[in-house]
């Protein structure tokens, strides 16, 4: 079990790892080791509490599929443990901001001094440009 959050774990069971090549330039050992990490995460047939996949499958995220598989990829180390650990830490982050509960807003008014003083400005810069126009000989 993966440590999510205080009482969220992630079952390892349900993710899916798939050793592919990384991109890019690599050298001499380019065409032999897949270093790099395909995670897949299917969110709909996870053990995951309702909400929280409804906000994953909700996310418009380019790694979120319609049909609720999480899709990442890993290639920055050259190492395939370190990528696996980097997949894995990246999922955990999405599930964490997914299970995030944001505190509703409460609508306030602005007080009267500070009206009073947005009114004030509003005259003295207001007075500025009046001094901007043309010059008038009399």
């Amino acid at each position: 079990m993966l440590h999510i959050q205080d009482s969220l774990y992630l079952d390892e069971r349900e993710l899916v790892f798939t050793m592919i090549r990384a991109q890019g330039a690599g050298g001499q050992n380019v065409n032999k080791v897949s270093s790099a990490v395909h995670l897949r995460f299917d969110v709909r047939a996870s053990s995951l509490p309702e909400h929280i996949r409804e906000a994953l499958c909700a996310l418009s995220d380019h790694r979120v599929s319609k049909d609720g598989v999480i899709v990442i990829k890993a290639q920055a180390f050259r190492s395939q443990e370190k990528n696996r650990a980097e997949a894995i830490e990246r999922l955990a982050a999405m599930v964490r901001a997914a299970a995030r509960v944001e505190k509703p807003r409460r609508p306030t008014r602005p007080t009267r001094a500070s009206q009073r003083r947005r009114v004030q400005r509003k005259a003295v810069h207001g007075q500025i440009k009046r001094l901007r126009g043309a010059v008038r000989d009399e």
